[in-house]
């Protein structure tokens, strides 16, 4: 798999500007709270034995907001208030995640990067978007003190600043513990149904560490591309994270690594290359495990998430900068490249 790297944009926020997107979209959040009773589950917790996990969950562009009195001046005021006041903490919790140790983009510079034609194109053109996270419980969640530090509640919001008129839905369909076999027996329903724009799949570490085959999971995935392919959604591949866990297979992880990056692309579709971004963060960074991994050395602390999530969303609006310049990728080679 050739060395990719990611590319991402300055984390610092215009707050002033989010304050005014206020008055154009609602916006729902969740207050971060790391609990105590959490830290202790995610210290003793693996991704192969949750089955407790978050349901799936959805994200849209308007939050579902309390009944207004119309005839109430004092009752409106107040509501336009806390909504501005929610938009600053969204503005400021997006900020602060990389106040410690920034999202910085990778030594060496940025590499050339591909298209994701479908998404890019109703994005320039202001059209509805639906994105399907998909995938166990790094998709999920599970490591974040709050649902708004999961990556795909991260990207949603980096998308809707960048494109506030458009009317963007993130859904979340990860499910902790599970893996491509596993995943096959709701694609259909859960993420082809839907009809959606861009499919994100992130998948194989639940393999490695069931001692699953890498070939027989890379088979399975390129099963499952074939149905997204043929539902005309843009896909992006997510490799397994580089954390103390994965390392302590780091053979049957490294392998898993090369035939996902195999099939993106034989099947000319995107991937993003999760592992070789971690281990950049700390071999080449020199940022501690413990800035970005959970306790159990296993799953993604909201740092984590956060930055994994802004190097995502960079790329897909630099996709849409793309054909909003008229840059036309050909389809036949691989279609996500993180910068």
């Amino acid at each position: 798999m050739s060395r990719l790297r990611p590319f991402c944009l300055t984390t610092a926020l215009a707050g002033p500007a989010i304050a005014g997107l206020a008055l154009l979209t609602s916006v729902s959040v969740v207050p971060a709270r790391a609990q105590t009773a959490q830290a202790s589950q995610q210290a003793k917790a693996s991704e192969t034995s949750d089955a407790a996990k978050p349901e799936a969950s959805r994200t849209t562009g308007t939050a579902n907001v309390a009944s207004v009195d119309q005839s109430n001046p004092s009752q409106q005021k107040s509501i336009a208030a806390k909504t501005i006041d929610t938009v600053k903490e969204v503005a400021k919790s997006a900020g602060d995640i990389f106040s410690r140790v920034p999202c910085l983009p990778p030594k060496g510079g940025p590499k050339s990067m591909g298209s994701l034609p479908h998404v890019a194109g109703k994005l320039a053109s202001g059209q509805p978007v639906e994105i399907i996270a998909f995938g166990s419980s790094s998709t999920a969640g599970f490591g974040a003190t709050s649902p708004e530090f999961n990556y795909p509640n991260r990207l949603a919001a980096q998308l809707r600043r960048q494109y506030p008129s458009a009317e963007i839905t993130v859904v979340n369909r990860g499910k902790g513990g599970e893996d491509a076999p596993e995943m096959m027996k709701r694609l259909q329903t859960e993420v082809i149904d839907m009809k959606p724009d861009l499919v994100i799949w992130q998948v194989g570490t639940n393999a490695v560490l069931r001692n699953l085959d890498p070939a027989e999971t890379a088979k399975i995935v390129e099963d499952g591309i074939t149905l997204i392919q043929a539902a005309g959604a843009d896909l992006v591949l997510v490799d397994p994270q580089y954390s103390p866990r994965l390392n302590e297979r780091a053979e049957s992880a490294n392998k898993m690594v090369r035939l996902l990056g195999r099939v993106a692309e034989l099947r000319h579709v995107g991937i993003f290359p999760r592992f070789q971004v971690m281990r950049e963060w700390h071999e080449q960074q020199s940022i501690p495990f413990d800035n970005f991994v959970i306790a159990d050395g296993l799953h993604m602390s909201d740092w984590g998430y956060a930055c994994f999530a802004q190097l995502l969303g960079d790329d897909i609006i630099k996709s849409v900068g793309q054909i909003k310049l008229g840059v036309n990728v050909p389809r036949k080679v691989q279609t996500y490249r993180p910068m």
